[in-house]
């Protein structure tokens, strides 16, 4: 399936510091790479779109416009075929565990070093799945794994609308912003009720919120 010009990669993260580095890193270990960058969600969506065939995302979960796992949520529902490492400042086990949940090939902590990261790439494009070698996953929470699965089923559009409803924005301001009707957003709405299983938008939110909450030990509260 590949092509024979070599590798495509994408990384999208928000701190062109750390793109750098990741581009250096992958520049050296690979003959034949081109590299992409991406700063915010949108422009990752127009660079995969944009492009025929990208061999593998570098997603940082902390993107702007990114609550928690919705960019991995979003990224696994709109481009199925795209492969996708969460690279990532926390390196809580249940965090990579949660990533890996939702689809991701791989999790690199951000404090992996360059051969570790180009291992971990290597590994991935070969068509491998790679976490830190030295993790323990520890007993995994039931309630927490089935909302994850729950979360997991949500289309892509309705994915984008639970995240803006997590912002506060009222169905007007979300159809505008997806540039859609009023009445398709309610349709959303309540389509997104009936998989996570509640009764009130509140309570979507307080879902999404906790999938997010309860993996982000080292975040004050917002």
């Amino acid at each position: 399936m590949h092509h024979s010009d070599g590798y495509r990669i994408l990384i999208a993260d928000d701190h062109p510091l750390f793109r750098d580095a990741l581009k250096h890193a992958l520049s050296g270990a690979f003959a034949d790479v081109e590299i992409l960058e991406a700063g915010t969600i949108e422009e990752m969506t127009e660079r995969i779109e944009a492009e025929s065939e990208i061999d593998l995302v570098l997603l940082d979960l902390a993107m702007p416009g990114v609550r928690g796992f919705s960019g991995l949520l979003f990224l696994r529902a709109q481009y199925p075929s795209v492969p996708v490492v969460v690279v990532s400042a926390h390196e809580e086990p249940a965090v990579v565990h949660r990533c890996l949940e939702f689809g991701a090939s791989g999790f690199i902590p951000k404090s992996t070093d360059v051969d570790g990261i180009r291992q971990a790439v290597g590994e991935v494009l070969a068509g491998g799945v790679w976490t830190p070698p030295n993790l323990d996953f520890g007993p995994a929470d039931e309630g927490e794994a089935q909302l994850s699965a729950r979360l997991a089923t949500l289309t892509p559009q309705q994915v984008r609308v639970l995240m803006m409803l997590s912002e506060g924005l009222l169905n007007k301001q979300i159809a505008y912003k997806l540039g859609v009707s009023e009445a398709t957003v309610k349709a959303h709405v309540s389509a997104i009720l009936q998989k996570l299983g509640v009764e009130s938008r509140t309570q979507a939110v307080i879902a999404a919120s906790r999938i997010e909450a309860g993996q982000w030990p080292g975040d004050p509260p917002a």
